[in-house]
């Protein structure tokens, strides 16, 4: 059975970081049936992860969904993360902007977005607030199974 999976996490990532492990992971949700995959397209986990997906997509037919909160989300990325950006949303063969422009609570809106068209979460969640807490809590009031990556 098919299945699409969003992928929600920190924007920022300890050092000792593990790509591998985590390639390991998404390689083990493509496995287990997920196909498309929805990125937030944030700096830090969603860009390692889609960078890491994208790689699958040499081995695996995967359709990768871009949901950018608002036109230019990239404006303040690190010069490194917005070449990464443009290369990543330039292979997703979905990509849905929500707002045209920033406004309060556009993050919120983006992650309830792909959780409302998801079968399963995907979260590196190491912290009790913020954005990706707000994700995981929605997703389990939805009855969306979570499934978190412990790097």
């Amino acid at each position: 059975m098919k299945k699409t999976c969003a992928i929600t996490g920190h924007r920022e990532l300890p050092v000792d970081f593990d790509k591998n492990a985590l390639y390991d992971e998404l390689e083990n949700l493509v496995r287990e049936g997920c196909d498309e995959f929805l990125c937030g397209m944030a700096e830090g986990f969603d860009l390692t992860a889609l960078d890491c997906l994208l790689s699958l997509r040499e081995k695996y037919p995967l359709s990768l969904h871009a949901c950018i909160p608002f036109a230019q989300q990239d404006k303040y990325f690190s010069h490194e993360n917005k070449k990464l950006y443009a290369k990543l949303l330039a292979a997703c063969d979905v990509k849905t902007i929500l707002s045209e422009s920033y406004y309060d609570g556009c993050f919120l809106a983006r992650n309830r977005f792909m959780v409302d068209r998801c079968d399963v979460l995907f979260a590196y969640c190491t912290q009790k607030t913020g954005g990706t807490r707000y994700t995981v809590n929605y997703a389990r009031k939805a009855g969306i199974p979570v499934l978190f990556f412990n790097s």
